[in-house]
């Protein structure tokens, strides 16, 4: 970072900077453990001879086990591609208008935990419902280690409710689907034949001025082999959507790969089904009390509306913690 000619190139500089932030999110906080580690001994023993040091020793301790505990779920961010940023789709499914209503719930859901927790959120692309909600969005989380959270994020996302949109007041079950895949750079290389992707333009739809809906603008990118569909109508350039579906079809292959290799590895495919999309992973009640529960892991939150505020790192950090148990026992 001190060479004089770091900064031409600001998008390889910006990388950089990232992996640096990531170590020091690391190396910063072991420090502090091994330097307060010694440092509490000798508090310790002035302890012993001053009783009234007590509390600030209780203090201490818990303050190092934070931190302790904090680097641990670091560690378990070990897989290949859990260093890099994030790509995440939400779809609306059952539930009529209370699912996409649901969907746009979740995507300002992810984006307030994203502001929170120090990560970017940017909006690649956004399909509005007619009446209400969304049918669909993608999101990009910058920032390291932002795949290693949300990965376990994938899978079906369950809302109990008395629905707005139901004139007699009656509870509606409705359904998300969230999908996420590591954000690719170039240090990432992803086997892709381009004659296996087929293209397809179409005229973009919701907002963005009349020029969106008279030009076909909008691209969606199908890779046969594997049937994985992308699209992205965020901009008025076709250009700038092509490249951005680019993106995000080798997210998702990469992702493939990540879940085939580990699938290998357990040589089961049942334990990866347990995460896999389409798999209801989580409740999120707001009628008759209102709760949140992971099927998987058995966290649970008490303040609906907290969570859905963005306060989801318990559930990130309990998924990390489960699926560690799971690689151990597999």
């Amino acid at each position: 970072m001190s060479a004089p000619d770091f900064w031409n190139n600001q998008e390889s500089a910006q990388k950089v900077v990232a992996q640096l932030k990531a170590m020091k999110g690391v190396v910063e906080p072991l420090d502090d453990l091994i330097a307060s580690a010694g440092d509490l001994e000798a508090l310790l023993e002035m302890a012993d001879e001053d009783a009234s040091l007590l509390p600030d020793v209780r203090t201490e301790i818990e303050r190092l086990e934070g931190v302790l505990a904090a680097l641990e779920l670091k560690a378990l961010l070990n897989g290949p591609h859990d260093n890099l940023g994030a790509i995440m789709t939400i779809n609306a499914r059952d539930g009529g208008t209370d699912a996409n209503d649901w969907a746009e719930m979740l995507m300002r859901m992810y984006i307030q935990w994203a502001k929170d927790e120090g990560f970017e959120a940017e909006l690649l692309d956004r399909d509005d419902n007619l009446e209400a909600g969304i049918n669909s969005c993608t999101l990009a989380f910058h920032g390291p280690m932002a795949y290693g959270f949300l990965k376990g994020e994938t899978g079906m996302h369950r809302l109990v409710r008395i629905s707005p949109f139901n004139s007699e007041g009656k509870r509606q079950t409705s359904f998300a689907a969230v999908d996420v895949s590591p954000e690719i750079d170039d240090t990432i290389h992803v086997e892709i034949d381009w004659a296996d992707v087929r293209e397809d333009t179409f005229r973009a739809s919701g907002a963005g001025g009349q020029h969106v809906n008279k030009t076909s603008s909008a691209i969606r990118l199908t890779h046969l082999p594997t049937n994985t569909v992308v699209q992205c109508q965020a901009e008025r350039s076709q250009h700038k959507n092509r490249a951005t579906a680019e993106k995000m079809l080798l997210a998702r292959l990469a992702r493939l790969e990540e879940e085939k290799r580990e699938a290998e590895q357990a040589a089961k495919y049942e334990s990866q089904a347990k995460t896999g999309f389409g798999s209801q992973i989580r409740s999120y009640f707001q009628h008759p009390d209102q709760r949140v529960k992971d099927a998987r892991t058995g966290y649970s939150e008490g303040d609906f509306h907290a969570v859905l505020d963005g306060r989801i790192q318990g559930f990130l950090d309990a998924y990390l913690r489960w699926r560690a148990k799971e690689q151990i026992e597999n």
